[in-house]
């Protein structure tokens, strides 16, 4: 006898894609959150060039927003007016730089590399005759140890390349400077609304650190270069003079001083790198300027990093040098030259952002303000 048909609505049933368990969906939870990890540092790696250059914008910007907040304080004119005269006070002083020069040490350049070369050379032709080095590897080993300093990333790889990241960075930081606060909502729209008003706060003493970090490079960057430019061509001769010794000033002293000065904004590196430049010029003209330049050198430095730089650091954030160089070696590697500039505002925002979060679970949690204080003072 046949059934008769049912009448029954049809009911869905659970297929394999529905997961009902909450231990399941608690570790697809995990999964997702370790893969979108993973998806992220790839990310930042395969698109570590457009990065850094937001990030030079960006840097850029709290260049021109100091500018503009500094120059508020004795131009009472609305923040468009101040940053236009910003702007056209840092690229005319960058003008002045490129005519003074080509006019002036376009041909110290030249001989710059000359001299370096030369230097080099020697020096690994010394090192392999005390059998520190294979004889015939000297050529090899310069190239390697030039080579070993970092990769360029594809956007500074050449002239053209170059010029179009700077200008890139440029455009950035101007749209950035002109409405920063736009950004800063943007942002913000992205996170719960119960993080926001944090997010503000942090955002703002990051951008307030940052601000007093980068006029410090610059006061440091603008004493470096005048100071070695001073002593290796004036104090020099004078010195030498009163000691009743043959000495003339050191070759090349305006280019040093603005080598010196440009390469004081990357910190440690910088410092290293302008002072065998230094040494080897001096060595170039004579044993005597040799000494000096060796001794310009230190004492700068020493001024430098005992007076100008504890002084900025109070005002700012105190980094340790090892840690900025490990940062530096470690940006060099992954990005670069770029990675190398931009490692020591990247780290000091990281710090500061750090420091208020713990700052904040902190208070959350009901711990007293030594405790606190403590956990600052220890970052």
């Amino acid at each position: 006898m046949a059934r008769p048909p049912t009448t029954e609505p049809h009911v869905e049933r659970p297929g394999p894609a529905e997961f009902r368990d909450p231990l399941v969906r608690r570790e697809l939870q995990k999964a997702a959150v370790w893969f979108g990890l993973a998806l992220l540092i790839v990310g930042i790696i395969v698109l570590a060039q457009p990065l850094l250059l937001i990030v030079g914008g960006m840097i850029f910007a709290v260049f021109l927003d100091g500018g503009a907040r500094l120059l508020g304080r004795v131009l009472p004119v609305r923040r468009g007016l101040r940053l236009m005269i910003v702007l056209l006070l840092g690229f005319g002083f960058l003008g002045w730089v490129f005519w003074f020069a080509g006019t002036t040490i376009a041909a110290q350049a030249e001989a710059l590399r000359a001299v370096v070369t030369l230097q080099f050379s020697r020096l690994l032709d010394f090192a392999a005759s005390l059998g520190l080095i294979p004889r015939g590897a000297p050529a090899n080993l310069g190239s390697q140890l030039l080579g070993s300093v970092g990769r360029l990333t594809s956007a500074v790889g050449t002239a053209i390349g170059a010029v179009t990241s700077v200008i890139l960075m440029i455009v950035i930081g101007i749209f950035i400077a002109i409405e920063p606060r736009i950004y800063d909502r943007g942002i913000a729209w992205m996170l719960p609304l119960r993080h926001r008003e944090r997010f503000y706060r942090i955002a703002a003493h990051a951008g307030f650190t940052l601000r007093r970090l980068l006029f410090g490079r610059l006061c440091g960057m603008l004493f470096e270069g005048v100071f070695t430019w001073f002593m290796l061509g004036f104090v020099g001769p004078i010195v030498a003079y009163i000691f009743g010794v043959d000495m003339g000033p050191v070759p090349m002293a305006g280019l040093l001083g603005l080598i010196t000065g440009l390469l004081a904004f990357i910190p440690n590196i910088g410092a290293i790198t302008s002072g065998v430049l230094m040494v080897a010029v001096g060595f170039s003209a004579g044993p005597n300027q040799g000494v000096w330049a060796i001794f310009v050198y230190f004492f700068v430095q020493n001024v430098d990093g005992y007076l100008v730089i504890p002084y900025i650091a109070r005002r700012t954030v105190d980094v340790a040098p090892a840690i900025v160089l490990a940062m530096q070696l470690i940006m060099g590697a992954l990005f670069g030259i770029l990675g190398v500039l931009f490692a020591d505002p990247i780290l000091a925002a990281l710090k500061v952002t750090l420091m208020d979060l713990s700052r904040d679970h902190a208070t959350e949690e009901g711990e007293g303000p030594e405790v606190v204080g403590a956990r600052s003072d220890a970052a």
